[in-house]
């Protein structure tokens, strides 16, 4: 697997820049890894890096990007906190992915069984986590549901994970004027999903992606 050129991110497009985390995903689901050198990649990123994209997650033991879609070094931006949720300094570095570095989606990636979900759910209070969980609780109350609204209802739960990644989504455009232009001109494209943590697979909400502000129904056709 060769190491991410200038070259090879510049002849990228969004879609292509998904195809390939799909690709990878296939692959880590299947328990089959790329061929790659990353001693080797250590010292071809040494004088810089081309990640094509950058992807915001969660900070989840089980939920490495670079694992979950087989990268290697070099290759994607990976930005982790819990409840995958944006504020200042990660529109920031989202900023400095796209604008400055090159990349060329953004992904929004939550999972299922989620803690900071269900402490959001829970309401929970506990030093600094409880702004943290305050981010998340627009999400909470977006939801409808016929049981408990607390993280003892797991349908609940997932439904609140996969509304929060929608919002995020939202917010990222709603308060990145830089990275809403790139979107609006084609320069990146946006996108959520769903990891799955017993089987491994990622669900990429294909209505979601957003490439000069609007759903790309090619992509869409295809996956």
């Amino acid at each position: 697997m060769r190491t991410q050129t200038k070259e090879m991110q510049a002849e990228l497009t969004p879609q292509k820049a998904i195809e390939i985390l799909v690709e990878g995903n296939k692959r880590f689901v299947n328990n089959l890894k790329a061929n790659r050198n990353l001693l080797q990649q250590v010292n071809e990123t040494s004088e810089g890096q081309h990640p094509f994209a950058i992807i915001l997650s969660c900070i989840d033991s089980r939920t490495s990007a670079e694992l979950i879609f087989d990268q290697g070094l070099g290759d994607i931006f990976s930005a982790r906190i819990a409840g995958n949720i944006v504020n200042e300094d990660i529109l920031g570095s989202m900023e400095f992915a796209c604008k400055v570095a090159g990349s060329k989606l953004i992904v929004v990636l939550g999972h299922t069984r989620c803690g900071a979900i269900k402490g959001a759910c829970d309401h929970v209070e506990l030093g600094n986590l409880t702004g943290l969980v305050k981010k998340i609780e627009p999400s909470v109350n977006a939801v409808e549901t016929e049981g408990a609204k607390n993280s003892s209802n797991a349908a609940f739960v997932e439904k609140v994970a996969e509304a929060n990644v929608h919002r995020m989504l939202d917010e990222i455009q709603e308060k990145s004027s830089i990275l809403r232009q790139m979107i609006e001109q084609g320069e990146i494209g946006i996108i959520g999903g769903m990891y799955d943590v017993e089987t491994g697979a990622v669900d990429f909400y294909e209505h979601t992606f957003n490439k000069n502000g609007k759903l790309d129904e090619e992509f869409a056709g295809k996956h």
